[in-house]
């Protein structure tokens, strides 16, 4: 049996999954289906996260064209924030299919995306790969990005001031590719993005509304290596990530 096909049987069991769909149709992206969202419980206390701040998207022929125009407005030795001085190697700006349905959105490059120049490559990354190949999808079809482009310290956790300064970059990658499902990450990206200071394990299993998408955050792919029995709750949030997709398609 392929190495690689044999892994990937191992991971549906440690999902506990004991079937794969095989059937493409929910695949298929259908270019003028419109989202029901008023079908979508934000799960939002009354005082909830504050509204996300507004990106202007100029007009390009493509997505593509797009994405470029924001990786060139960024720039390849970005020195926006004290981040250029602390030793990353390289600006990580994302990577994908620019007219995605799923993105993903995790916390910061590490040690790995630091020398490849592109997010989740490491084992984390990898444990990623797995997750979309659960839903029938590969990692082609999806966005991924980070909140933050380039590598904290340590992989220390983001400070308010870098956010500010490259949040606004995620914000106009999310316009441009207008992905229907949201997937945040972990603790950090969840909180940023919902602008929230809610535990992840407070904010998972919940639907939110968010700049024309519907955000599900799960536990960070880094979190499941440490903590393997957490894969279930992620199997579940992926599961209605795949139901939202083939309702939209």
């Amino acid at each position: 049996m392929n190495e690689d096909f044999k892994a990937h049987l191992e991971f549906f069991e440690e999902l506990g999954i004991d079937g794969v769909r095989l059937e493409p149709e929910w695949r298929t992206r259908t270019e003028n289906a419109a989202m029901d969202t008023d079908s979508v419980s934000s799960g939002a206390d009354p005082s909830g996260p504050r509204a996300e701040p507004e990106a202007i998207v100029p007009m390009f022929t493509s997505q593509a064209d797009a994405l470029q125009a924001i990786r060139d407005d960024l720039g390849a030795d970005c020195s926006r924030c004290k981040l250029h001085t602390l030793g990353r190697k390289q600006v990580v700006f994302g990577v994908g299919n620019p007219n995605a349905d799923l993105m993903f959105v995790g916390e910061a490059p590490g040690a790995d995306e630091d020398i490849q120049g592109e997010p989740f490559v490491g084992r984390a990354g990898q444990l990623l790969t797995k997750i979309i190949e659960a839903i029938d999808l590969k990692r082609e079809d999806v966005y991924i990005a980070n909140v933050i482009k380039c590598r904290p310290p340590g992989n220390r956790n983001p400070e308010p001031d870098e956010v500010e300064q490259c949040e606004p970059f995620l914000f106009r990658q999310i316009d441009t590719i207008k992905p229907k499902v949201i997937v945040a990450l972990g603790k950090f990206a969840a909180q940023c993005l919902l602008r929230t200071t809610d535990p992840i394990t407070r904010i998972r299993g919940r639907e939110f509304k968010y700049r024309d998408a519907i955000l599900i955050p799960t536990y960070h792919p880094a979190y499941l290596l440490r903590t393997p029995s957490a894969k279930r709750e992620v199997w579940e949030d992926m599961k209605r990530v795949r139901a939202i997709l083939n309702e939209t398609t």
